[in-house]
């Protein structure tokens, strides 16, 4: 397996020569240059498998240059019943029949980035050991996958953590969850601003090849192959568990913000599964439900970017949304390169009139965008019937799959995190605060330590370059 850069900048590389830093050299972003594939037989062998035994499966095929004993190594460590709650690591939950809830926010942060970035905490000390190297890790993050990437490589040896957050974005939950770390190769960085200048900022750092390679910078943000591969994982445990032949279809419904976990189910189906449709549910920011309504990308500047009650979906630039666009411009990077310049010179691109429209209407994607009031009245619903209570973010999804279902089709709601995160929501929906584990218990009450700066790129240097690791 060799990874090449969607904007075609970038001779072929193994997976651990992209695994530290997703981004190309020339902006674009790692992809394989093309996918493996399962047939029928091989999905049918793979059924019975556990978690660990499917991950490991799926997982060699993408960082085939990882010695099989050490990925299997790596994979047990990571996904036990001890960090996750149980063997099965993503329970599946029936709501009724044909409609069923992926449950993968069971890790230590209680949002279904732990299930990527746990591995990729794992698969860093791993690389790092075997460089005998450090690093300075720099991501951003709307709500979850700051924490969980903290709570990954908190302790790590050779690791130190800058992660940016919008000031004032978070639910009060996120923000201590983050803040109250105290290790000390953690560094929270509270910016002036929307998520979408943090992600510019993580952008244009790791743009600057000098400072990246002087302070040995990487990243973890969802534009990260590992995390989508690792995410992949459990669509397939997902399908299995809700199927009983390898010839049946599924839909997914999955709330999306940045692009990045609904891109691991688009990449499921070259390798094999059989996915009929991706329903993608956005907040009221609804740059992502637009596009795949029209054909036209329109970002929003950080004035339009409005916060909501699904806070981690408050996003206008999906950063993993150029591996979807590689792929439905034929994987042409002369094409990506042309519509990405497009975009940063006019803020939008608009594939209507052009011939990837077709391409479009095939890709099995449809949409559909929920606002506060229907989160509200989608978790009263839900609790009412079903018996579950979902946080606001897993009802916008369960909304919009509700919407979009047709026939016999079985749908798999993908969870994003657990409730306790948003505790006002749950009370306005259900009159009561959402149960939360005891580990949590006064979470808020707890000290918190971060630092404000400005939506500064070089303010964001300065800070690395005194407190980053040599």
């Amino acid at each position: 397996m060799r990874y090449v850069s969607t904007r075609g900048g970038m001779e072929p590389r193994a997976f651990s020569a992209i695994l530290l830093d997703a981004l190309a050299p020339d902006g674009g972003l790692a992809v394989p240059e093309a996918y493996p594939r399962f047939a029928a037989r091989d999905l049918a062998r793979l059924r019975p498998l556990s978690y660990r035994d499917l991950a490991l499966e799926i997982l060699s095929l993408y960082a085939d240059d990882i010695p099989r004993a050490d990925l299997k190594g790596i994979v047990d460590r990571t996904y036990t019943a001890a960090v996750f709650g149980s063997d099965e690591i993503t329970p599946v939950a029936t709501l009724e029949p044909g409609l069923h809830l992926l449950r993968v926010s069971n890790g230590p942060t209680l949002a279904f980035k732990d299930i990527a970035l746990q591995l990729l905490g794992a698969l860093f000390e791993y690389e790092l050991g075997r460089r005998r190297a450090s690093l300075n890790v720099l991501g951003a993050t709307s709500g979850d996958t700051g924490s969980a990437a903290e709570y990954a490589l908190r302790g790590k040896r050779g690791v130190n953590v800058f992660m940016l957050t919008p000031k004032g974005r978070m639910s009060p939950f996120q923000t201590a969850q983050m803040y109250s770390l105290t290790d000390a190769n953690v560094f929270n960085l509270a910016i002036d601003g929307v998520f979408d200048q943090c992600q510019d900022i993580v952008k244009a750092v790791s743009a600057d090849a000098r400072f990246k390679e002087r302070h040995r910078l990487g990243m973890v943000n969802s534009i990260n192959w590992a995390r989508v591969a690792a995410q992949s994982v459990y669509y397939f445990k997902g399908y299995f568990a809700t199927t009983r032949g390898e010839g049946e279809e599924v839909d997914f419904a999955v709330p999306s913000g940045n692009f990045g976990n609904i891109l691991a189910g688009h990449v499921a189906r070259p390798v094999g599964l059989p996915i009929r449709s991706l329903i993608l549910a956005t907040n009221e920011n609804d740059v992502l439900d637009e596009f795949f309504r029209t054909g036209r990308y329109r970002v929003r500047p950080a004035s339009e970017v409005v916060a909501t009650s699904s806070p981690s979906m408050d996003i206008s630039k999906a950063s993993n949304f150029e591996r979807f666009v590689f792929d439905l411009v034929g994987r042409d990077p002369a094409v990506v390169r042309e519509l990405w310049q497009r975009l940063a010179e006019t803020g939008e691109v608009d594939l209507a009139a052009t011939p990837h429209a077709k391409r479009l209407a095939e890709s099995g994607f449809v949409s559909g965008r929920s606002a506060h009031a229907d989160r509200v009245r989608t978790i009263r619903h839900v609790s009412e019937r079903y018996g579950f209570v979902v946080d606001p973010h897993t009802s916008d999804g369960i909304k919009v799959a509700l919407e979009k279902r047709e026939g016999k089709v079985p749908v798999i709601c993908i969870e994003t995190a657990l409730p306790a995160k948003f505790a006002a929501t749950i009370r306005e929906a259900l009159g009561r605060d959402p149960d939360r584990p005891s580990a949590y218990a006064r979470l808020e009450e707890r000290p918190q330590r971060f630092d404000v700066l400005p939506a500064d790129a070089s303010a964001v240097k300065d800070y690395i370059a005194a407190r980053g690791l040599r």
